[in-house]
């Protein structure tokens, strides 16, 4: 792939419900374009079109192709955290907690396979879009290594771990294994996917029976 240059600049976001909207569609057209083009091919005028604006507004609420790549990769990953798991579902099982959490991210992630793939592209070739990647996923590790701790606060998982460590091995794993399954299209069953990565966290977490 040939190098390319993805800013981590954004303007200053509309205040006014049409600016709000225009900016949403933009961004949900070129989910598309890029889903169907690619970065290097997808053009500014295509995304206008698909969202049915004027190609002269874009400019009003982006700088170019770098800055909707952005806005589009944000909002993939927003998805993909599943923020206040625990509070929004009223789980408290660890076991059961972790197995909604992958479940959740492994189905936005094969729901956003095309754009997955397209992200680690763009990352492999453009140093600040690489440096955005890394911090959300360390943001997602965090999270993990705080439940983590309070797990083994409550004596239910192994006290010799370290959080932040496993859970970028834990993190890692579950990531690297989306890749594989749903962009590099390797023939495994969902459940079963599930399945095994549930067990291989509880195991490594040393979940007692309590927990």
């Amino acid at each position: 792939m040939a190098k390319t240059e993805v800013s981590v600049t954004t303007r200053t976001e509309p205040r006014s419900a049409r600016g709000i909207r225009t900016r949403n569609a933009l961004i949900a057209a070129a989910r598309v374009v890029f889903e169907r083009d690619g970065y290097l091919d997808a053009r500014l005028a295509d995304i206008s079109a698909e969202a049915g604006v004027a190609s002269g507004s874009f400019y009003t609420y982006f700088e170019g192709k770098e800055e909707i790549f952005q806005a589009v990769a944000e909002q993939v990953t927003e998805e993909m955290v599943h923020p206040h798991l625990r509070a929004r579902t009223g789980v408290t099982d660890p076991r059961e907690l972790i197995d909604l959490a992958n479940r959740e991210y492994l189905r936005a992630y094969r729901e956003n396979a095309k754009l997955m793939g397209l992200f680690e592209q763009v990352a492999q070739v453009d140093e600040d879009f690489r440096k955005v990647r890394i911090e959300r996923a360390n943001a997602f590790v965090r999270r993990n290594a705080k439940m983590i701790r309070d797990l083994q606060d409550r004596g239910l998982a192994d006290t010799e771990l370290d959080p932040l460590l496993t859970a970028h091995a834990l993190s890692g794993m579950v990531s690297r294994m989306a890749y594989v399954a749903f962009v590099q299209k390797a023939p495994m069953p969902f459940e079963r996917l599930v399945a095994t990565l549930n067990r291989i966290w509880v195991n490594a977490l040393g979940l007692t029976a309590g927990g």
